[in-house]
């Protein structure tokens, strides 16, 4: 158990890194970052000359890693880190294979390279040609693999599910699931260790579990006992990459001799191992990952705390290695006990591979097993979303009625099922992510009367359901291609394709490449927005600008380009566009559009406007001019019309009611300046040159109102006999994950155990946020991050619809929360 220590005066936010040993507080992806530092150390304490390159593609839930390997900064230097941003997550993958392959030539100048990629689930699918050539290849003795796979379960951010362990099936990578921060960074190292001892890269599975929450942990990676297998034969020449190596070999290799040894790894470290472990087992329930987790926390729901489980036989075996399962372990799991129930997330993948090892075993030696189904066939977790402590605790109550008296729980259940219906309800109204105010998509994706666009990733996704004229969207890097399989089929002459300039730099100019081969008479508007403004603000990775854009597209072929843009003025301080491409304001995009719809053959249009959230930071930051114009809306002359907010399309113009019924206003403190509500025909607006915003007078408390505070009572403050669950619901932008950090820090310098969790998916657009926070006495008394059914102490919302939405009201126990 972590020992209750008083870090008041010797917590700093430097400690994540700096730090050697002890105590620290950091968050899922800052856990990814720490990683290769205490590779480096260890490596160094060996005597080894190492170094790490890291390399791949941003998105939810790994969304903001490349910030955080940034602004390490001088932690990332001191250990011989070296990260390139990949174009996309495919040549990621590729650079990372050529940090395997150095000491295969002449000039190392290290001993051996650590690799980490990392991509969310459709990179990780984009890139399985590069990834089972890589792993067929190898990874090199003192380098290793650590493959970083973002998977969102229940679609939070994104346009499908995910779950890639099958994916790494499919290339044969050995895979792990870590439960949560801390046993993620020692599984980390492990998957290192592992992947130069097998010779094969490593899978490791991050969810929004993981990345988007924070944790007090204990930390030391010399603590850590790396062993090397004893019951496994290496072949003479090892298993890491070499040259010459004919494909045959390596197939043969990898599936007789790589994976068995990655096996034989986990099984001499105890990377599978019991977690509660009772004499006489009645059930046995094997867990991976956040589904560990959840089960810790679905026993403490029912009651059934570490010595209940041990009188009632309830074993939990908690497995890392979900692919290959270990067969020596699960073999052993399996003679022990009669029922094994196994929790996971998705799709089956230990079930089904523990169902194949105990296959022919005589029927008195074979377990029954659960998991999606009971033994018998019934329903039981589903493959669906995502699992919560709730169902887990349904599904082992489910498999101990047979064996047990499962009557003392009856209440307990009860909440639970209550809590169920509740949050299978659906909301009335849902709090929906939208375009920023001033977001140049709210006229970007505006096309004429009678043409529609089609969607692709980015913000413009949410076009829509925010405008009419938009349906239907691609993969990343598709955008515009699926017009060529409708074209020769229909009487519509032409359509649209919005197509962001992160994308057309990842993977679209080949997009624009194939409707140019096959004709397609469609026009690309390529929404240059100088940022890629969904995962973070982030700079496309390389060199991008529109001259280089329409260059690069009159190469390809592409027949007729215009630039639009909401400053044409800036272009005077450029150099000239090339010729036969013209400059418009983008008042004119209306009627560019129908010209150019009129133009036989593949056509662009180049929308320049700066991300209105990209703008703000940067005018804080004195990295823009902020102008000092203001517009504001006189509600006297104002006939509450709407026709300002159904030109611009914007969140600002917000509705006020008077005593001449309801009108219009600009909400200043949201207003991006991006002006174009004023292209309405109304005399009720006002320009305001060169005046600043007034601020409001201090509030006066007076004496009354102080006696009243005086006289409330103070809280009565938790002696954390349990840990103690807040939630806090909002929308973006308004300080709950700061409400969390806060929390969780002062938690944190007080010696406490403390996580949080993040819930954010569309919130840089105004979509909802939720912060699970967790306060206990000590790292190890918490279980899981997340707040599940009936599991909230507090609610403190800040926004009404997420806050009566059915998945927040379910957390409320009753008379408790």
């Amino acid at each position: 158990m972590s020992k209750h220590v008083d870090m008041r005066t010797t917590v700093t936010l430097d400690d994540k890194y700096a730090k050697a040993s002890g105590r620290i507080y950091l968050n899922g992806l800052q856990a990814l970052v720490r990683i290769p530092m205490m590779q480096h150390q260890l490596d160094q304490a060996k005597g080894l000359k190492t170094a790490t390159f890291i390399s791949g593609y941003r998105g939810s839930p790994l969304g903001a890693l490349d910030l955080a390997i940034n602004s390490a900064g001088d932690f990332i230097r001191q250990h011989d880190i070296t990260f390139v941003p990949g174009i996309n997550e495919d040549l990621g993958a590729t650079a990372v294979w050529g940090s395997q392959q150095l000491n295969l030539g002449p000039g190392a100048k290290y001993d051996g390279v650590v690799g980490m990629w990392y991509g969310k689930g459709p990179g990780v699918d984009r890139s399985l040609d590069v990834m089972k050539h890589a792993n067929g290849a190898g990874s090199s003795k003192h380098g290793g693999v650590l493959a970083l796979a973002g998977d969102d379960h229940a679609c939070k951010s994104s346009t499908f599910p995910h779950q890639s362990e099958q994916a790494f099936i499919h290339c044969m990578i050995p895979t792990l699931n870590p439960a949560g921060i801390a046993d993620g960074m020692a599984l980390g190292l492990h998957g290192i260790a592992m992947s130069r001892y097998s010779g094969c890269w490593t899978g490791f599975k991050v969810i929004s579990d993981f990345a988007d929450s924070s944790a007090s942990v204990d930390v030391d990676p010399f603590a850590l006992d790396f062993r090397l297998p004893s019951d496994f034969d290496m072949p003479a020449e090892g298993l890491n990459i070499r040259w010459y190596d004919p494909p045959i070999a390596q197939e043969d290799r990898l599936i007789n001799f790589k994976l068995p040894a990655a096996q034989a790894y986990a099984r001499a470290n105890n990377l599978d191992r019991y977690v509660l472990n009772p004499r006489d087992k009645r059930l046995t329930i094997v867990a991976t990952g956040k589904a560990l987790q959840d089960t810790m926390q679905a026993l403490d729901d029912l009651g059934i705390s570490r010595t209940r489980a041990e009188s009632m036989g309830i074993a939990v075996y908690k497995v890392s290695l979900t692919w290959p399962l270990d067969p020596v372990g699960m073999a052993k799991v399996a003679a022990a006990t009669p029922h094994i129930l196994v929790a996971e997330e998705k799709r089956s993948l230990i079930e089904s591979q523990l169902k194949n090892q105990l296959f022919n075993l005589p029927a008195d030696q074979r377990p029954r097993v659960s998991g999606k189904t009971t033994a018998d066939g019934a329903p039981l977790l589903p493959e669906t979303l995502e699992l919560s402590a709730s169902q887990i605790g349904r599904a082992i109550l489910t498999c101990l009625k047979d064996t047990s008296d499962v009557s003392a729980f009856a209440a307990r259940l009860d909440v639970i099922e209550r809590g169920l219906e509740v949050k299978a309800k659906p909301a009335p109204v849902v709090r929906m992510p939208y375009f920023c105010s001033g977001c140049p998509h709210n006229t970007s994706t505006k096309v004429p009367e009678g043409s529609r666009a089609l969607a692709g990733i980015g913000c413009h996704y949410m076009a829509m359901w925010i405008t009419k004229d938009t349906a239907m969207f691609t993969q990343m890097g598709g955008e515009g291609v699926p017009w060529i399989g409708q074209q020769p089929f229909t009487t519509e002459p032409h359509v649209f394709s919005n197509l962001g300039d992160g994308t057309y730099f990842h993977s679209g100019t080949l997009a624009i490449r194939a409707s140019v081969a096959a004709k397609s008479n469609i026009t690309y508007k390529i929404l240059y927005n100088d940022a890629v403004a969904m995962t973070g603000g982030q700079h496309v990775d390389g060199e991008l600008s529109v001259h280089k854009i329409t260059q690069q597209l009159r190469a390809e072929g592409v027949k007729e380009i215009r630039v639009v843009s909401d400053d044409v003025e800036k272009y005077k301080e450029m150099p000239p566009l090339p010729a036969g491409i013209t400059l418009h304001h983008r008042d004119d995009l209306d009627a560019i559009q129908r010209e150019m719809r009129e133009i036989k053959g593949t056509t662009a249009l180049i929308y320049d406007q700066t991300c209105a959230a990209e703008k703000r930071r940067r005018r804080k930051r004195g990295l823009m001019p902020d102008p000092a114009k203001r517009i504001i809306i006189n509600e006297q002359v104002c006939e509450g019309c709407g026709d300002c907010g159904q030109k611009s399309n914007c969140l600002s113009i917000a509705p006020v009611e008077t005593e001449y019924g309801r009108k219009r206003q600009i909400d200043q403190s949201t207003c991006n300046k991006d002006y174009s509500c004023v292209k309405g025909f109304c005399p009720s607006f006002v320009t305001v040159l060169g005046g600043k915003l007034k601020k409001p007078a201090a509030a006066e408390v007076s004496d009354a109102l102080e006696r009243h505070f005086a006289a409330m009572p103070q809280p009565t403050l938790s002696q954390l006999e349990q840990p103690e669950a807040i939630l806090v619901t909002g929308i973006g932008g308004t300080g709950v994950v700061t409400i969390g950090a806060i929390l969780a820090m002062a938690a944190h310098i007080e010696g406490k155990g403390a996580t949080t969790m993040d819930q954010t998916g569309l919130a840089q657009k105004g979509g909802a946020v939720t912060s699970h926070i967790r306060i206990a006495r000590t790292p190890d008394d918490i279980n899981t991050v997340r707040i599940g059914v009936a599991g909230a102490d507090t609610i403190i919302g800040a926004d009404m619809l997420v806050t009566a939405d059915g998945d927040t009201l379910s957390k409320i126990r009753p008379a408790g929360s």
